[in-house]
């Protein structure tokens, strides 16, 4: 994606959305860090406030004593300095796959976001270093696995931790590089991380939080593309447009689903003139469309609150009041609000994928299709027998749906008690998020998989004698994907043509429902 098209992101005072996030993810948009003298200084009075403390002995967890359940261990004061590498480096044991790119630079502005607060006890100058990162582009190679979403993503963000402190690896100009290489380059020195530093990065809910801005803007995408792909489908099947009529949808007004309905009828042009229908009633998948996006789109609100909620909140612990000159235990690094997002996002999801499967599948059925050809072979008759057109996407869509199915049991139920059982009961948040995430990219799958074989519907369609004009949102549409997807005439392998189409997807390439 286009380097820095949209204004600065500025870190500070003022809320973040998940669009921000997701500019920041994807390179499109610079970060940039409040330089308002009033707003650094109430940062740099919650440090200097922690130092007073430490003069005075005062007993602050993760501070003077020991973390987690040897919150009862002091640490005499002599040793107070070294607390904050061995809690990164003993969180050092994350396994799975990396975060790529795009995660990475969410999680790094969800953690800033969260300390910009000024309640975490930390600098100014580590903020200018996470927004240094940021800006140049300094990725820690984070380990999927090892957090149970409290004390929030320990061990993934130790590596964020360590990372600022010069230690482990990063990517860097697409290169895999020690941090303290790198740190060199740019003329940096290592940050020694102070009493609180490395718990205020680690003990919250950025990696979870980060994530979840991610699934949220995937999910509001495919809701639009779930709808196009819908109405392309009515066309093919030659499907009954007065099931999204707006006088049916006014005796069930869920805004949601209303939308969606909306949506199928600007799309179908359901005010003009209709074929003869073939029955009276569709199958649900068609019928019922809008009621099954509609749920997805009804909880974008809610779930969007969750999200913004948690990534504009401080949700490390301790919480430093220096104006108060109060130090305040909690669990604010609890992901309960990310958890049932996420188990949630990916319930509404997996729905999406099952509906278009259920669509692809009477594509394909010439006891369903109205009179395409099976499989939706584009091959001349003499070719027929030999011609399977979409018969494997159709098998690949029900494994790929089989699959996000599958995922959809709920991590936050799944809490162990661990560490001693002072984290006794945890959220799972992070593990929710990476679920969502897989769910969509699975849900991705069926839709390409879809979008193409509707595409290939709609042009035989147009194939016949009594072919009626496309409506124009479709129309166009259809022209777009057939300068990038042939029709399948002879059978060939599709998967270069999927991978396409889920490239596109990912671009948000369709310019669909505003």
């Amino acid at each position: 994606m286009t380097t820095h098209p949209l204004e600065p992101v500025t870190f500070g005072p003022l809320p973040l959305s998940i669009e921000d996030v997701q500019a920041l993810a994807w390179r499109q948009a610079p970060a940039q860090l409040e330089t308002d003298p009033a707003y650094r200084e109430r940062i740099a009075k919650g440090a200097r406030f922690l130092d007073t403390l430490l003069d005075k002995e005062g007993v602050i967890y993760g501070v003077t004593t020991g973390y987690g359940d040897s919150c009862v261990v002091a640490v005499p004061l002599e040793h107070v300095e070294a607390l904050p590498r061995h809690l990164y480096t003993f969180h050092g044991c994350g396994l799975g796959k990396l975060l790529d790119a795009g995660a990475t630079r969410a999680v790094l502005a969800a953690r800033l976001q969260s300390l910009c607060h000024g309640v975490s006890g930390v600098r100014v100058e580590l903020l200018e270093r996470l927004q240094g990162f940021l800006e140049h582009d300094v990725l820690p190679l984070i380990p999927e696995e090892g957090s149970v979403g409290a004390s929030g993503d320990l061990t993934p963000l130790s590596y964020v931790a360590a990372t600022l402190s010069g230690e482990r690896e990063v990517l860097f100009r697409g290169e895999r590089r020690s941090a303290l290489e790198v740190h060199r380059e740019l003329g940096w020195q290592p940050l020694v991380l102070r009493p609180k530093e490395a718990l205020a990065l680690m003990n919250g809910t950025a990696v979870m939080t980060g994530l979840a801005c991610l699934a949220f803007a995937r999910a509001d995408y495919l809701l639009k593309l779930a709808t196009r792909i819908t109405a392309l489908n009515v066309v093919a099947l030659q499907g009954n447009p007065e099931h999204f009529d707006e006088r049916l949808f006014a005796a069930k007004p869920h805004p949601g689903q209303l939308q969606v309905a909306a949506w199928l009828r600007q799309d179908l042009a359901i005010d003009a003139p209709t074929a003869p229908l073939h029955r009276l009633q569709d199958r649900y998948s068609l019928r019922c469309a809008p009621h099954v996006l509609g749920v997805l789109a009804d909880s974008l609100g809610w779930l969007r609150g969750f999200i913004e909620t948690e990534l504009n909140s401080a949700n490390d612990n301790p919480i430093i009041d220096a104006e108060a000159e109060r130090v305040l235990h909690g669990g604010h690094f609890y992901g309960g609000h990310i958890a049932f997002a996420m188990d949630s996002l990916k319930t509404l999801v997996a729905n999406v994928a099952d509906l278009l499967d259920r669509q692809l599948a009477l594509l394909v059925d010439v006891r369903y299709n109205h009179g395409l050809p099976s499989n939706l072979s584009g091959a001349a008759e003499e070719r027929a027998m030999l011609n399977h057109g979409f018969k494997a996407v159709q098998i690949g869509a029900s494994a790929w749906t089989a699959e996000a199915l599958k995922l959809t049991m709920p991590a936050s139920v799944f809490s162990r008690s661990t560490e001693c059982h002072n984290q006794d009961k945890v959220s799972m948040g992070t593990i929710a998020a990476r679920d969502a995430l897989r769910v969509l990219e699975l849900t991705e799958q069926v839709a390409a998989a879809t979008l193409l074989a509707a595409n290939q519907g709609v042009w035989l369609r147009n194939r016949e004698a009594e072919a009626r004009p496309l409506p124009a949102p479709l129309a166009v549409m259809h022209e777009q994907l057939l300068k990038e997807f042939a029709p399948v005439i002879e059978d060939r392998a599709l998967e270069g043509e999927l991978r396409l189409c889920l490239q596109r997807i990912a671009e948000r390439h369709w310019g669909l429902h505003a």
